[in-house]
């Protein structure tokens, strides 16, 4: 069943429509504009070919996060992986047009949010580093080049389970 939730974006007071699907959940429409957005951004924009479509985009355990504008079309996404012992976020990409609006934060909240209690990690493009730093993240380890773009691991420790 999809989630849909609604993100208070703090910084300007109003709500930030993310959404939260499996692969199997959304719409085939949905699904394609997903995909075309992250294209723009990393295959062209970023001038990055590469094979976008790996195949874990249909795997049971993978979670699609992603914002929608006032017409229902999305404007941002990233994606939620099961890796075993840690969840790992990927593809996070915003429209051109919708930057600046604190989209990617809502949905990195979101994540942070719903899968808390395990560590969650990702490669940020090195730029971005301090940006995940004040969302909980921290340096995991050295930086690497992928696709000629310098990115570096972090790591959000799991919350402490609650105690009563």
């Amino acid at each position: 069943m999809p989630i849909y939730g609604g993100v208070v974006d703090e910084s300007r007071d109003s709500v930030v429509d993310v959404r939260v699907q499996r692969f199997t959940e959304l719409a085939p429409e949905v699904a394609y504009r997903l995909w075309a957005l992250r294209q723009a951004v990393f295959v062209v924009e970023q001038d990055c070919p590469y094979l976008d479509l790996d195949g874990r985009d249909l795997e049971p355990g993978t979670w699609h996060v992603w914002c929608a504008d006032a017409a229902g079309e999305p404007v941002a996404t990233l994606r939620v992986l099961d890796d075993g012992d840690v969840c790992r976020v990927g593809r996070v990409a915003t429209a051109r047009e919708s930057r600046g609006r604190g989209l990617a934060a809502a949905m990195v909240r979101e994540v942070v949010e719903r899968w808390g209690e395990r560590d969650i990690v990702l490669d940020a493009q090195a730029h971005l580093v301090d940006w995940y730093a004040a969302l909980g993240f921290v340096v995991d380890g050295r930086g690497f080049l992928e696709d000629g773009i310098p990115h570096v691991p972090m790591r959000r420790v799991a919350a402490p389970a609650a105690t009563t």
